[in-house]
């Protein structure tokens, strides 16, 4: 079974496209805060960061997690404790990628994801094998928000993974949705 262990994901706010093709920063919800890290715990990743430049919100975003770190919420329900104590927020990609390094050693291999596919896609089988190829290389997920990671991501990544697809031609999942999908096929048993 492939290890999640040097894994990492990034729900990425800012650079994404709005449906107008403007580079815009979207906003943090609550359920990017919870079910994305419950997501990367129940796979057993390694990080889930948030990335915005936006300060409140990322002001917001530690609120939230230190309550349930910490606050009245870590005994209220620990498994919700376990879950964010995966999360971190970071400024930008740049820097969550510097994180992983700091902490590993290694410079993470980026890969990006859309809903449109690339002529340069990797299958999910083939990052499974290029994760378990080398168990201590880190790897870092970027999914967008919006209306998707805007091309200069794409451009700087190291991988792009194919696309879901779905039964027709309607395709145009929920971020938590397409999440927990790559992670079952990547990690699930």
């Amino acid at each position: 079974m492939t290890s999640a262990a040097n894994f990492s994901i990034a729900l990425v706010h800012y650079p994404v496209y709005d449906k107008h093709k403007d580079v815009v920063a979207t906003s943090v919800t609550n359920l990017d805060i919870h079910d994305m890290s419950r997501l990367t715990r129940t796979f057993g990743l390694d990080r889930y960061y948030i990335v915005t430049p936006v300060e409140e919100q990322r002001k917001l975003v530690e609120k939230i997690r230190e309550h349930w770190l910490s606050g009245w919420g870590s005994t209220y329900n620990p498994k919700r404790k376990m879950a964010l104590e995966t999360l971190q927020m970071e400024a930008s990609v740049d820097t969550a990628i510097a994180d992983i390094e700091k902490r590993t050693g290694r410079r993470p291999k980026v890969v990006v994801t859309g809903a449109t596919g690339r002529d340069n896609s990797v299958s999910f089988a083939d990052l499974k094998t290029l994760i378990d190829q080398d168990p201590q290389q880190p790897f870092l997920l970027l999914l967008g928000t919006g209306w998707g990671l805007i091309e200069q991501v794409f451009n700087k990544s190291d991988l792009v993974l194919e696309p879901i697809r779905g039964a027709g031609e309607y395709n145009h999942l929920s971020v938590r949705s397409a999440a927990s999908i790559m992670l079952d096929r990547l990690f699930g048993r």
